[in-house]
C-alpha cells in the first residue's frame, strides 16, 4: 500500500521548472474550494495531509492530519474510474493516483487537486511508488500485462516498461507490491502467486531496467525501506513473518514472526516498521518492530477488520519523526481509516475517519 510506506525527507527541494503543458481534464471536486485548500495549507498546520484512494467509489479523500477530518473529496475523471494507489512526488508536488479500470495514472495537483493530466500505464495496474531522488522515476505494476510502466513524473512521459521475469511469469507470477530504493538506484518488485513455496523480490536498476538480483521469500511479500539503514523489509502474510533483506544484493539477513504481516510503513528516522495483521478481523491489527533490534516492540488492535495499508504523518515542524500513523480499512462495503498515536515505542488508537467507499492506498501529502 501499497500502500506506503517511506515517508521523504522533510528539508527543502527544489521545485523542478514544469516541462511541456498538459492537457487539462474535467475534476468533479466536493465542496471545498481550491482556495479553502490553499488557506488550510499556507495555515499553521504541522502534519500536513493524508490522501486516500477509495477504490468502489471513484474517488480520492484527502484529510487533515491536524484534525483528522476529510477536507476534500475529489472523483478522478474517465469511465467508472476505479483509484487503487496513491503516491505524492515532493519534487513535482503532484499526486499520483492509478486507475486500474482505464489502465493509466491520474495526476492531481498537490495544492488545489485540480487534475494535471493522466499517463496511460499496463493493463491491472496496481502497487506504485515514486522515489525521492533526483532520478525522477514512478514505478507502477500491471498485474495482468505483467509489467511494470516505469514515467517520468515530471514531463509525464513513460521511460520504460518492465517486463516482469519471464520464468517466474511461467510459474504463475504476477508483479503486486513495487518501492524504488531511497537512494534511487534500484527498484523492488514483489512477485506473488508463484508456484511452491516462495514468492519473490526482484531488483531492477533504474537506469538499465535490467534485473541485477532476485531473493525467495515468504508468500504474499509487500516492501519496505528506510533512509536510515540497508534494509529492505518484506512482511509476508501467508507466511506470517517479515523477512529482512539486505537492500544492495537482497542477501537474507532475518526473518521475524508477525502473524498476516501485510501492510508496509517506516517513517523517515527508520527506528520503527510498522505492519499490519488483514487477516486477523481487527485482533493484533497493527504491529511495530524496532529496527534496531528486529523484534517486535508493540502492538494494538484495530477497530475494523481488514487493517490494510499504512501512512505515517510527522511533525514538520520539529525533528521528522512519525506522530500518527494511518490504516485503510477494506472491503465492497467498508469506509473508515484509523488513527494513531505512534509518538511512543507502541502505537495507541487515537480514532477513526469515514471516507468514500472501499478505502485502499493511502499516502503523505506535506
Amino acid at each position: 500500500m501499497s500502500n506506503l510506506s517511506l515517508l521523504v525527507p522533510f528539508v527543502a527541494v527544489a521545485l523542478l521548472a514544469l516541462g511541456a503543458c498538459q492537457e487539462s481534464l474535467p475534476v468533479e471536486n466536493s465542496d471545498v474550494t481550491p482556495d479553502v485548500v490553499s488557506a488550510k495549507k499556507s495555515s499553521n498546520q504541522s502534519l500536513g495531509r493524508i490522501a486516500v484512494a477509495n477504490r468502489n467509489s471513484g474517488t480520492i479523500s484527502i484529510i487533515d492530519a491536524d484534525t483528522d477530518e476529510v477536507e476534500g473529496t475529489y472523483t478522478l475523471p474517465g469511465d467508472s474510474p476505479q483509484p487503487m494507489y496513491i503516491v505524492w512526488s515532493q519534487a513535482t508536488n503532484r499526486v499520483f493516483v492509478g486507475d486500474r479500470a482505464n489502465n493509466s495514472v491520474v495526476v492531481f495537483d498537490g495544492d488545489d487537486f485540480s487534475v494535471v493530466g493522466s499517463v496511460p500505464a499496463g493493463n491491472g495496474v496496481f502497487h506504485m511508488w515514486a522515489d525521492v531522488k533526483a532520478v525522477n522515476q514512478l514505478w507502477v505494476n500491471n498485474d495482468i500485462d505483467n509489467t511494470t510502466t516505469v514515467i517520468n513524473p515530471l514531463s509525464l512521459s513513460v521511460i520504460a516498461t518492465v517486463p516482469t521475469p519471464a520464468d517466474l511469469v511461467a510459474l504463475g507470477g504476477k508483479p503486486h507490491d513495487v518501492l524504488v530504493s531511497p537512494d534511487g538506484n534500484y527498484a523492488y518488485v514483489s512477485i506473488i502467486g508463484v508456484e511452491g513455496d516462495n514468492d519473490y523480490v526482484v531488483q531492477f536498476s533504474t537506469t538499465t531496467f535490467q534485473e541485477t538480483a532476485r531473493a525467495a521469500v515468504g508468500q504474499d511479500p509487500h516492501l519496505s525501506a528506510t533512509f536510515a539503514n540497508n534494509a529492505l523489509y518484506v512482511p509476508c502474510q501467508n507466511s506470517n513473518a517479515i523477512f529482512v533483506l539486505n537492500r544492495s544484493d537482497l542477501s537474507f539477513i532475518e526473518t521475524i514472526d508477525a502473524p498476516g504481516a501485510h501492510g508496509a510503513g517506516m517513517p523517515f528516522n527508520g527506528e520503527t516498521f510498522y505492519t499490519t495483521n488483514l487477516p486477523a478481523g481487527g485482533t493484533g491489527g497493527l504491529i511495530a518492530v524496532n529496527t534496531s533490534t528486529n523484534t517486535v516492540s508493540g502492538a494494538d488492535d484495530t477497530p475494523f477488520a481488514v487493517p490494510h495499508n499504512i501512512a505515517l504523518a510527522p511533525n514538520l515542524n520539529a525533528a521528522p519523526d512519525a506522530q500518527k500513523l494511518y490504516i485503510t480499512h477494506s472491503g465492497a462495503t467498508a469506509n473508515q481509516v484509523s488513527v494513531y498515536d505512534v509518538s511512543g515505542s507502541s502505537p495507541s488508537f487515537v480514532t477513526s475517519i469515514e471516507t468514500g467507499l472501499n478505502p485502499f492506498g493511502i499516502a503523505f501529502i506535506r
